[in-house]
């Protein structure tokens, strides 16, 4: 399927374009010009969510489910022409977006398979107690509703698993709220294209043409008037801390404050116990490796953080550093990311002993590793700051007491990891408590890259990990995100939901 950038934004069903434009920076193919977002535009995509809202949330689970499926039927019909773009604007090969829209359907077909079977409505009935005393109780209902507009912002580094018809739409999408979505500008093709797409299931199933709009987002200003919009009631969003904080705070200073579901940033620590690094630690040292340099290191579970005791540590590092001696340069999603990369190298090395050193010009990026001590890292809060790439940094502690006191030093993560065997588990009954308090997913023997889109996925954390610490991106229970409890009192069964009647 030969397919070309229309250019233009999605409103209502309708594609509009015109006035100012940008230029995409593709890795490699032509370039295309896309329309510039607007806070207009901002403004119209919103009212047509808000007038879409009455009947979108009256619809039945089963249509939304249908509706849901129907969106992955679309995307896998344009499955060559997404790839090709995608790969061309990303750099990413075709077989992680190949993966990536596996992933992407799977997850729109797994919350119509949810929402169908209704358990995340939290269906309560107390039944009235006319006689009770000293007072009777009255006839209770409760049941979770869509709380109204939804904004999603498409994330850099996964062009489709969480952007345009990523894991925020599909949430929103099947609790009931329609979706406004600012497209990222490192894959705007890639974004018209799944836009396209959703579009085509909402004339198939019939939904309202306002549940779904997609703005080019070349400019703060766009995402500036989409979070301060008031037809918008909650934001979903991944991307940089600095980027997300900004938006957070303007959700919060807002005249009626809205939920800002941001996943900002991690390390993603992991412990080495010292029975599995006597015992493995050239195959722990190989699996990090693979894990941190897979996908350029641009994945939010990237573990950039390992921690071990002293004892073996110089031989780990040095297979480590072997490991990657000979790796080549991998294309960063942007130019941007990659002069970051390079920035926060510069600035890891500043602080910390060299095992990998590696220069690179351009979009390109080699992995580096770094060493320092515990006593050091926790002096230095800066060396706990992320860096978007294949960076890893091994810290040394003296002793499981100061493996401790690192683990209670850490922001919160998205993960946080154990390499153990089984002689370990003493040390790792005590990091438990800690690393509960510092991460939303907890791993042993495994490593972090690679989130499972299921029921019992976490894929949040406490600050800065992300914004909400109660909440997940990834797994079914994202929905409850777009929804809230209303209860029902002494309600006449016709005027209750379709879900709460007798």
């Amino acid at each position: 399927m030969t397919w070309t950038p229309k250019g233009k934004h999605l409103i209502a069903g309708e594609w509009i374009g015109g006035g100012a434009s940008f230029a995409s920076d593709p890795a490699s193919g032509p370039s295309h010009r896309f329309a510039s977002g607007s806070a207009e535009l901002v403004d119209r995509a919103a009212n047509a969510a808000e007038d879409a809202f009455w009947d979108y949330a009256a619809t039945s689970r089963a249509d939304r489910a249908t509706f849901l499926e129907a969106i992955a039927d679309e995307i896998e019909a344009r499955a060559e022409a997404i790839t090709a773009i995608g790969t061309q604007e990303t750099g990413l090969p075709e077989a992680r977006l190949q993966g990536e829209r596996g992933r992407t359907t799977g997850q729109l077909r797994l919350f119509a398979d949810h929402i169908r079977q209704g358990d995340y409505l939290d269906r309560r009935h107390d039944a009235a107690m006319p006689d009770r005393q000293p007072l009777p109780r009255p006839d209770l209902r409760m049941i979770q509703r869509p709380i109204g507009p939804v904004a999603v912002f498409g994330a850099s580094n996964f062009p489709l698993a969480f952007s345009t018809a990523g894991g925020d739409t599909a949430s929103a999408l099947a609790a009931g709220c329609p979706v406004v979505i600012k497209g990222h500008p490192a894959h705007p093709g890639t974004g018209e294209i799944v836009a396209e797409a959703i579009d085509a299931a909402i004339r198939r199933t019939g939904m309202p043409a306002g549940v779904f709009s997609f703005i080019h987002g070349d400019r703060h200003e766009v995402g500036q008037a989409l979070v301060e919009h008031p037809a918008i009631k909650a934001v979903g969003f991944t991307g940089s801390l600095r980027g997300g904080r900004a938006l957070y705070d303007l959700c919060a200073a807002r005249p009626e404050p809205i939920p800002f579901y941001g996943e900002l940033g991690s390390i993603n620590p992991c412990f080495v116990l010292p029975e599995a690094l006597a015992a493995r630690g050239a195959e722990i040292a190989k699996g990090w490796t693979a894990s941190l340099t897979m996908g350029a290191g641009q994945f939010c579970t990237n573990p950039g953080l390992l921690v071990l005791r002293s004892e073996n540590a110089d031989a780990f590092a040095q297979a480590a550093g072997a490991a990657l001696t000979d790796a080549s340069e991998q294309v960063m999603l942007t130019g941007g990311i990659a002069d970051a990369y390079r920035d926060g190298a510069a600035r890891i090395a500043d602080r910390a002993s060299p095992i990998l050193e590696t220069e690179t010009e351009g979009r390109n990026a080699r992995p580096a590793i770094y060493r320092t001590t515990a006593e050091d890292f926790i002096a230095d809060e800066t060396l706990g700051e992320e860096v978007f790439g294949p960076l890893g940094l091994i810290v040394t502690t003296r002793s499981d007491d100061e493996m401790l006191d690192l683990a209670r030093s850490l922001q919160g993560q998205l993960t946080a990891t154990l390499q153990m065997d089984g002689r370990d588990t003493p040390l790792a009954a005590r990091l438990m408590p800690i690393l509960e308090r510092k991460a939303g997913r907890i791993l042993a023997n495994g490593w972090p890259t690679g989130v499972e889109v299921a029921d019992a996925m976490v894929h949040g954390g406490p600050y800065p990990a992300s914004t909400n610490f109660g909440a997940t991106s990834v797994g079914t229970l994202a929905i409850r995100r777009f929804l809230r409890p209303v209860s029902f009192q002494n309600m006449p069964d016709a005027l209750l939901p379709e879900d709460l009647r007798d």
